[in-house]
């Protein structure tokens, strides 16, 4: 297992695969504090770029792997080559099995109730054994959130795994981490809605040649246009960065 990571942007990344990354959590789980994963993605970087707190909460997070294509191409570009693309969403997927096999307990938190309930009900159906400690919608204020921690926490979950937008997911975490008693927390985007059957993911195809972006912007197009419109943007950026790295190298 792979324990090295490379600079993008002044934000590390883990050179890691699926498996590894999976191994990391396990270690996590068997430890004493809490760790937090994250999934970087042109999005993300845009974010860090226009905003040093949101920047560091992620670059202190334990486990940050690359969530897009781009990001791993980018890496190939500069000769610090990522192995693969590891999202959020499929590590989480890839956890429920090994939750459920192990006795790993999980708590959901984040989407609408009525999407929590379906989500719920599909990885129980799923992963027969899967020990669901808790779960808790989305909306919530700032206010709610003593109450909502310590409900984790009484649930005895080792794992929790929220589903609401950057930078909301983070600061929740940066807000209660002395407080929260899980040893993981995951962000995992739209996991609870596609499980609910709200949504759905792009074919396998797509997301393996990077075009999963032309999938979401037709489902959520008034949501996703902007960010896409925003990432192309910060190309030109990636595009700057290369040319100034191979500059360096030739001097």
């Amino acid at each position: 297992m792979s324990n090295s990571r490379i600079d993008m942007f002044g934000c590390p990344v883990d050179v890691v695969r699926l498996t590894d990354a999976i191994a990391k959590v396990e270690g996590y789980i068997a430890s004493d504090t809490l760790h937090q994963g994250v999934g970087v993605n042109l999005d993300q970087f845009l974010k860090m770029h226009d905003d040093p707190v949101f920047k560091k909460m992620i670059v202190e997070a334990d486990l940050i792997t690359a969530d897009g294509h781009p990001i791993v191409w980018t890496s190939w570009l500069w000769g610090t080559p990522l192995p693969e693309r590891v999202p959020g969403i499929d590590l989480f997927e890839a956890l429920l099995p090994v939750s459920a096999e192990k006795g790993y307990k999980i708590f959901m938190l984040g989407a609408k109730e009525e999407s929590m309930q379906a989500a719920a009900d599909a990885y129980l159906s799923r992963y027969p054994g899967l020990q669901i400690a808790g779960r808790r919608n989305g909306y919530f204020t700032e206010e709610d959130e003593p109450e909502i921690v310590a409900a984790i926490n009484a649930s005895g979950a080792d794992m929790l795994f929220i589903a609401i937008t950057s930078p909301k997911k983070e600061a929740f975490v940066e807000r209660n981490r002395e407080q929260l008693n899980v040893k993981f927390v995951l962000g995992v985007g739209g996991a609870f809605d596609i499980a609910a059957g709200l949504t759905s993911r792009a074919p396998i195809w797509m997301r393996r040649v990077g075009v999963e972006w032309v999938w979401r912007l037709s489902q959520e197009p008034k949501r996703m246009w902007p960010r896409v419109r925003d990432n192309f943007g910060f190309v030109r950026v990636i595009a700057k960065e290369t040319i100034r790295r191979r500059v360096l190298r030739r001097s």
